[in-house]
């Protein structure tokens, strides 16, 4: 494939989303794809020193604080690894990215979502993805997944991971087009069905 594709996988913890983008990294390296993996906080290098204070630092991290170090990672990330990746042809698959600060920073912690859109689309430098695949699911179902041991972020609380939720359901509303909403309560045999359906009307459009 000459042009290289942008996909990104978002959720609400618990959602199954890095289980989703395994299986499907999977299914198209045996179709013949070049793939490459990352993931927002944490691609490979720098970003994993940020994810690291980000999801285990125990001290106070101001809401402001936290924005700024995930726009950090999401800086390093574009610039050393998505962009080159597909200017190269390859399909790059990102574990969270921009829409994960508007549900998470922007619903979750209520900061300004306009202002969060302006900062994203300077770590970015305008780039977005070709493709958002939000794995929605209940809290019940989240809570059961995620199990008793949680990260900071995933010990934010029941009515955090509501607005969370809403925050993606409304960006799935307002980018129709980039943004496919797929029910993750399902099996995973099920859900990969719906993922391998939506990304190789993508490839087909290329």
């Amino acid at each position: 494939m000459k042009k290289g594709l942008f996909i990104t996988f978002e959720g609400a913890d618990g959602c199954g989303k890095t289980t989703q983008l395994n299986l499907i990294a999977e299914y198209l390296k045996a179709k013949g794809f070049d793939i490459l993996l990352t993931r927002e906080p944490g691609g490979k290098g720098l970003g994993e020193k940020i994810r690291e204070i980000l999801l285990n630092y125990d001290g106070v991290v101001s809401d402001r604080c936290e924005s700024f170090l995930f726009l950090a990672d999401r800086a390093q990330n574009i610039d050393t690894i998505i962009n080159p990746a597909v200017e190269q042809g390859k399909i790059v698959l990102c574990d969270r990215h921009t829409d994960s600060t508007v549900a998470y920073q922007g619903r979750g912690r209520g900061l300004d979502i306009n202002r969060i859109n302006y900062l994203n689309n300077i770590a970015t430098n305008g780039r977005t993805p070709d493709l958002t695949l939000v794995f929605d699911v209940d809290i019940e179902t989240s809570n059961k997944r995620v199990g008793a041991e949680k990260d900071r972020m995933e010990s934010s609380g029941d009515e955090f991971f509501n607005r969370v939720r809403t925050g993606y359901l409304e960006l799935a509303k307002s980018e129709p087009d980039r943004i496919k909403v797929i029910d993750a309560t399902k099996s995973v045999e099920d859900v990969h069905k719906q993922v391998v359906k939506i990304v190789e009307t993508k490839i087909s459009n290329l």
